[in-house]
């Protein structure tokens, strides 16, 4: 009897919640659902008659799919004028700015706004595919299908909350059309997988738009930036702005910003406990210790924030754009003939420069969380790196102590949310021994101490959590 997306992902707690395996089911035997944790995982809503395991062929946590490298290889390897590194993948060329346009309603340079109303004004596509609010208490956001510009316009903006996509992938089955789609790396990789295995898919999705991830996060982590803003959970959230800007502040303390039922707002910045949360992967699915793919390798193109130091300060955000379609080559240098955007040329290794911290994480800390893993005899998918347990011994603490907050924010959460409200104390009783501990790291990590004292206070640590 042969295995499906249920057996061999899910109950291995491999789903990122896509959906793709949902939508491109023949059968419509899987269904798709938010767990308790708050994440999207399938279901299985009637018997596989025909087990063809398409829903594992399209899986980008599945063994046996090909990974970024090679499924890059046969989309960008032979374009004229293509580079490769393995840190970014395949590319054409790289820019840094902003739409002047779009600037400030995006969460960054508004450069993704422009080019997907790019692509409809100039009838390069017939529809888009991103994620929009939804002012839905159980689904604040999901992604929706729009021929106009006006929508796009809306959904413009970061999204930290869980979304699939099975219901679009099933109106592109559906309704013939040039589409755009918009997404993380492993939904485009998912997307890449489908296009592989459905002509229609294939022949109708033309672009894809890639953003630079470095984690995805649950319901229950808007949930608990909502309390620690300051709502009480009685009144329902109905709308959240995830990246505000502020004049007085850099681009990096953004704010969060949370509407109720009533129409009252709270609103918190990055630095007033989102980042918290964030940095320590609260909330975290476990299949975001497992990715490798930083710069949406399968994207056409590829847009981030431009986190280095000429250009973070300045609140109004700025985006870097990594191109590795033709096509888009030329959307991007005719915007720029016609001042649409305010762009230059910049370096590769600045664009790398400008993603370090979330490198460190899918590289370096991904090799020693396949080396756990491999010791705990847990089940992962292959990846371009190699479990190693080759890495400093104070970030070997962190790591582990990050895995620990993974794990226990979420079963932590389900004890302390109870009628609509989260109990913050308890809550934060639970998660401030290991945020101690992190302070301690970094501190021994500051001071440089020598490597006796961390090994017998880390042996100390260890000790206590055993």
């Amino acid at each position: 009897m042969r295995s499906n997306v249920i057996e061999k992902i899910v109950d291995s707690d491999l789903c990122i919640g896509c959906g793709t395996c949902t939508g491109v089911c023949p059968q419509k035997a899987l269904g798709i659902q938010f767990n308790n944790y708050g994440e999207y995982t399938p279901v299985q809503e009637q018997n596989c008659l025909n087990e063809c395991g398409l829903c594992l062929k399209v899986c980008p946590f599945s063994d046996g799919n090909e990974n970024e490298t090679d499924i890059g290889t046969k989309l960008y390897g032979n374009i004229d004028g293509i580079n490769y590194l393995f840190e970014t993948g395949y590319y054409l060329d790289s820019y840094v700015g902003y739409a002047p346009n779009f600037r400030q309603s995006s969460s960054s340079g508004g450069i993704v706004t422009w080019i997907l109303t790019t692509l409809l004004k100039n009838n390069v596509v017939d529809y888009v595919i991103c994620v929009s609010p939804q002012h839905n208490p159980d689904q604040l956001f999901k992604f929706e299908t729009f021929s106009d510009v006006i929508s796009v316009l809306k959904s413009s903006g970061s999204v930290y909350y869980p979304v699939e996509m099975s219901e679009v992938i099933h109106k592109v089955l559906k309704v013939p059309g040039r589409y755009a789609v918009s997404g993380l790396p492993c939904f485009i990789k998912a997307i890449r997988l489908a296009t592989q295995k459905n002509r229609k898919l294939r022949e109708r999705i033309v672009f894809t738009i890639g953003l630079v991830c470095g984690q995805m996060k649950s319901k229950n982590y808007t949930k608990y930036i909502a309390a620690i803003a300051g709502n009480d959970g009685f009144k329902k959230i109905q709308s959240v702005y995830y990246r505000g800007k502020s004049p007085e502040k850099p681009a990096s303390n953004y704010y969060y910003q949370f509407t109720d039922e009533h129409g009252s707002q709270n609103k918190i910045f990055w630095n007033e406990g989102v980042s918290e949360a964030w940095v320590n992967r609260w909330f975290t699915p476990n299949a975001c210790n497992y990715c490798d793919d930083v710069f949406a390798e399968l994207a056409d193109v590829t847009f981030m924030d431009a986190w280095l130091p000429e250009y973070s300060k300045d609140s109004r955000g700025t985006n870097i754009v990594l191109v590795r379609s033709p096509k888009v080559l030329n959307i991007i240098q005719e915007g720029i003939e016609k001042a649409e955007i305010n762009v230059s040329k910049i370096s590769v290794e600045k664009v790398i420069q400008s993603q370090a911290g979330v490198i460190e994480l899918k590289r370096k800390q991904l090799s020693y969380r396949l080396y756990l893993a491999e010791q705990k005899g847990l089940k992962t998918p292959e990846k371009r790196v190699n479990a190693s347990k080759d890495i400093g011994i104070l970030k070997r603490r962190e790591i582990k102590l990050k895995a620990k907050m993974q794990e226990e924010s979420k079963q932590l959460f389900l004890g302390c949310y109870k009628d609509h409200a989260l109990d913050i104390k308890t809550f934060r009783a639970g998660m401030n021994p290991y945020i101690n501990q992190i302070r301690q790291l970094r501190l021994l990590g500051k001071f440089a101490l020598p490597i006796r004292l961390i090994k017998k206070i880390s042996k100390v640590e260890g000790k206590k959590n055993e």
